[in-house]
């Protein structure tokens, strides 16, 4: 099992493979971080903190530091890389003010059955037209990772489907997810239309009895 470390940023939220992440950087051990990575590989880890430290994180690259304020605050671009467990954590890290971790890092794995992506897609699209939220799902590019935080999942939901090293699993995590949220949403759809009819005229249908 291969290890590395690399510093750390604990945030509360999750980082998915593929994800352009930019991020509002403040406070002065990730002011340091940043300048300290833009000098060496720009890698750094960003774990999720829920009630605590989760070991699973993932790994981000530093594209570009976008600004830099008189203060000293900055923002930065950043695309994720891959997801890792953390089996170390060094707080403070060497002679820095940031963390650091050993981390094992996970290959990802997009490798799923087309009729299992395409019954994932299908509930995608059917989401995203209830919610009413315009936009394009190209079949071939989308994956699990996607559009997750767009779905309604929770935090802990979030670092479940981070859990799942394999797209099959995930998509199966995903597909059980939106089969439970798209009825709520299509009786709040109906509810819409019939708030819409209040007030109008309606035509009733006579009644034998």
């Amino acid at each position: 099992m291969m290890t590395e470390t690399i510093p750390i940023f604990p945030l509360k939220l999750v980082a998915f493979p593929g994800e352009q992440l930019n991020l509002h950087i403040f406070e002065p051990r990730y002011r340091q971080l940043v300048t300290d990575i833009d000098q060496a590989d720009g890698r750094f880890g960003i774990s999720v903190y829920m009630d605590k430290l989760m070991p699973l994180g993932a790994e981000v690259k530093l594209k570009e530091i976008s600004k830099v304020y008189d203060d000293g605050r900055m923002d930065i671009k950043t695309t994720v890389n891959r997801v890792y467990e953390m089996i170390r954590f060094e707080n403070p890290f060497q002679d820095r003010l940031y963390a650091g971790g050993e981390v094992v890092l996970f290959e990802n794995d997009f490798q799923v059955t087309k009729s299992a992506h395409a019954e994932f897609v299908f509930y995608l699209k059917e989401f995203f037209r209830l919610v009413d939220y315009q936009v394009e799902i190209l079949i071939e590019a989308v994956n699990t990772f996607t559009f997750a935080h767009k779905i309604g999942l929770t935090l802990e939901q979030e670092y479940e489907l981070l859990k799942h090293r394999r797209e099959s699993d995930r998509t199966i995590f995903l597909i059980n997810h939106l089969a439970k949220v798209i009825p709520v949403l299509r009786e709040v759809e109906k509810a819409k239309e019939k708030i819409k009819m209040n007030g109008h005229f309606k035509n009733l249908d006579p009644l034998e009895f």
